[in-house]
């Protein structure tokens, strides 16, 4: 018989219940006692909603207070040095200061989850002992199993995947690390069965990845040491986001079931499937409903995908469940009753997610019709054919990109009419684009969107913070400014409310790090552009000022891998709709004077495929969309770009093939190292690599700055080097953003002196 299993479920809550006791805490209005018992409430409400929903198997241990990762590197003491404590224990404050930094204590670098928005606490793995602090998974397990019955699926960060997954230590020390890790984990799985667990998922990702054979050999190692240390309890090893390599190899492996994503394999899983076979004693986890987009499923579809699998299976050895954990979609469609029907019909959050695959299984055990498939699918194709996703203007100008052009002249030219026109100093300061979003900013923008402040007072509102930011960048000293964003929610949503073809939710967040929750737009039909987006505000700060203020819009890329993207045509067909909306803008920009624009990409590199194979048909596309959205301005406007936690080493020639005047990138948080990138390769363009973590709370030194200017000096050409932050400042208080910057200013103006004192020599 089929049956249904949850790979992992949001941990924000409905309403974000979750980060709002984080940031109450972390305020210090709320004790750690208080704390404690509202996640845990939080916790198990999560829980009896999937028992209600009737899944099968319910994960366990998904929940965290921060992070997954930063969760089992923890519980195994893999906790940077200046983190310790002198007794040994960690304390909750010390939890999150490995996360957020502190006075004196540079948080730990943050990175995507692989292709994901969502941020993990990278472990560092340098001087470490690993032990086994507490196993917060039994008391997890048995927290389920007393409160609510729930006999639940123990869920963990698979060995691979974690070493795979953290920093600190060279490849000869890897095979002790995981030496070191084996029992550990053997220690948790034996109490996990201790206590009643029948089933146990450890999640390894990584094996979707172009994995070096000796991760197959580790593969070996360490599954058949809990083979042999581990009886009586089902393992699970769970891959998602891609198909797995080496699949002969992970079907042999002596577990009792692979879990396999049929949904971004792009049929690969599948074939594999039919060409190796699948053990007749393994169970199958078929990951076959979408975790990481919210259109409603075609369910007669997936009966028949399912019903060709079991045909090879077997009913008896299959459990369906999402393709990935439910943490990259909001939480349940029907707190979204302002959407359209006609929209809102065809969206599947968590929660309606969890609804199909129960409604799947229930055909499977003949407790509901095929009928019930099919009429569960009628609003899918309805929708198909609606006026949203046939515009004919922008399909006719899809069809016919050649008219548009996507070239600009030489950069060496360009450098020398904006040397010209600019005349900035060495090492130019400037900041990212957005300024910190205040209570009252947020409330001002709320009760606007009640109807409890007119258009025209709210606009009266944003100028007056325009202006006090246009004030205090002066006197700060900074060489280019920014209008502060003030109007802007979210860097993607804020251009999803002004384009057609796109439309926000009320309510649908999705964790991105920490407590930060994004609202990602949804792109549901042909996109396009009504009206100016951003003219009226960036034109008002340049008016307060002889400085030059960059225009500020988010590239095509990043809308598209920070959105939920509708999936009856292909991503590119959309990138390239959005590119030329964007296009018109910066056109708009450049008509009302505004010539520093700044297009920014944060995520071009989250949207690399997991797969080398695909990755120069996406870089290419992206760099193409990029090109068509900033390529029509005149030589003497200087185009801009941003882009943060990236590796550059594999993508650098698809970041000079951008052509970008200037582009900012993320480097403290990684401490540097991403400089490494240009060491051997030329870039021959400005260069702004962020100086200091926004991220983190603290502010940072002059002799700390400087540094981190020095290191980058060592590889690229001072003539041609920004300091800047390395993200924007939304999310910082005033009083820091504003010692913060005068900090960065200070130690860029001596080092400024440094340079013009060497040339004179």
């Amino acid at each position: 018989m089929i049956k249904s299993s949850n790979i992992g479920y949001p941990r924000i809550g409905e309403n974000r219940e979750w980060k709002k006791t984080l940031e109450l805490f972390w305020s210090e209005q709320m004790s750690e006692e208080e704390f404690e018992k509202e996640m845990k409430q939080i916790r198990l409400s999560h829980l009896k909603k999937q028992q209600d929903k009737g899944i099968d198997l319910i994960p366990i241990g998904d929940f965290s207070y921060y992070d997954h990762v930063l969760d089992t590197a923890v519980m195994f003491n893999l906790i940077p040095e200046r983190f310790k404590t002198t007794n040994g224990k960690l304390a909750l404050v010390n939890y999150f200061e490995i996360a957020r930094g502190s006075k004196g204590k540079v948080a730990s670098e943050m990175t995507k989850w692989f292709n994901t928005n969502y941020h993990y606490i990278v472990p560092e793995l340098t001087k470490v002992e690993p032990k086994l602090m507490e196993n917060r998974l039994v008391h997890l397990f048995n927290e389920a199993k007393e409160e609510l019955g729930i006999f639940g699926k123990p869920v963990i960060v698979g060995p691979i995947t974690l070493l795979s997954c953290s920093k600190g230590f060279s490849n000869e020390q890897r095979a002790s690390l995981l030496q070191s890790l084996i029992p550990l984990y053997i220690e948790v799985f034996t109490e996990l069965r201790d206590a009643g667990a029948e089933w146990i998922q450890i999640d390894e990702p990584i094996l979707v990845k172009d994995v070096k054979e000796e991760i197959v050999n580790e593969l070996q190692l360490v599954y058949s040491a809990f083979a042999q240390n581990v009886q009586d309890v089902n393992l699970i090893i769970q891959t998602y986001f891609e198909s797995t390599e080496y699949y002969k190899e992970l079907i042999n492996l002596p577990v009792a079931g692979i879990g396999l994503d049929f949904v971004h394999d792009a049929g690969a899983n599948l074939k594999l499937l039919e060409k190796y076979g699948f053990p007749n004693e393994k169970y199958l986890f078929a990951g076959i409903i979408d975790g990481r987009n919210i259109w409603k499923s075609k369910l007669v579809d997936k009966f028949d995908f399912v019903k060709e699998l079991s045909n090879k299976i077997g009913e008896n050895r299959m459990f369906l469940q999402p393709s990935c954990s439910l943490l990259h979609v909001p939480v349940t469609v029907k707190n979204e009753q302002q959407l359209e029907s006609q929209i809102r019909d065809v969206l599947a959050f968590a929660d309606e997610k969890l609804d199909e695959i129960a409604l799947l299984t229930h055909v499977f055990t003949e407790k509901q019709q095929i009928d019930d498939l099919e009429n569960y699918d009628k609003v899918i194709h309805s929708f198909k054919e609606s006026a949203y996703r046939n515009v004919e203007h922008i399909q006719e100008a899809i069809n016919n990109l050649e008219h548009y052009s996507s070239s600009r002249i030489s950069v060496e030219k360009r450098k020398q009419l904006h040397e010209e026109k600019w005349k900035l100093p060495l090492l130019p300061t400037t900041t990212i684009g957005s300024f910190p979003q205040t209570k009252e900013v947020r409330k001002q923008r709320l009760k606007w969107r009640k109807g409890e402040l007119s258009d025209k007072d709210y606009e009266k509102y944003i100028q007056s913070e325009i202006k006090k930011w246009i004030t205090i960048q002066e006197e700060i000293g900074l060489d280019v400014l920014v209008h502060g964003e003030f109007e802007r929610t979210d860097m993607v949503e804020f251009f999803g409310e002004k384009l057609e073809g796109v439309a926000i939710t009320k309510n649908g967040w999705v964790q991105s790090y920490g407590s930060r929750c994004v609202k990602p737009p949804v792109i549901f039909g042909d996109v396009y552009c009504k009206q100016n987006m951003t003219v009226k505000e960036t034109v008002y700060a340049q008016s307060l000022t002889d400085k030059p203020v960059k225009g500020m819009l988010t590239g095509p890329v990043t809308i598209i891998n920070w959105s939920f993207v509708r999936d009856d045509i292909s991503r590119t067909d959309v990138m390239n709709q959005v590119a030329l909306a964007i296009r018109s803008e910066v056109e708009a920009l450049e008509k009302h004077a505004i010539t520093m624009i700044q297009v920014d990409e944060a995520a071009l590199r989250e949207g690399l495929p997991l797969k080398q194979e695909k990755t120069e048909a996406y870089l290419n596309a992206s760099v193409y969309a990029f090109k068509l959205a900033t390529s029509s301005v005149k030589p003497d406007t200087q185009v801009h770009t941003h882009m943060c936690y990236s590796n550059f080493d594999d993508i650098i020639h698809a970041i000079d093939a951008l052509d970008a005047d200037v582009i900012s990138i993320e480097t403290s948080r990684s401490h540097g190292e991403l400089i490494t990138s240009f060491e051997e390769h030329h870039y021959n363009k400005g260069i702004g690599l962020g100086v200091y973590d926004i991220h983190s709370p603290r502010v940072p030194t002059i002799e700390e700055i400087t540094q981190n200017i020095k290191r980058a000096l060592e590889v690229l050409d001072y003539r041609a080097f920004w300091v800047n932050p390395d993200c924007g400042l939304k999310t910082r208080g005033e009083a820091e953003t504003v010692a913060a910057l005068k900090v960065m200013v200070e130690a860029a103006q001596q080092y400024r002196v440094k340079i013009q004192s060497l040339e004179t020599v």
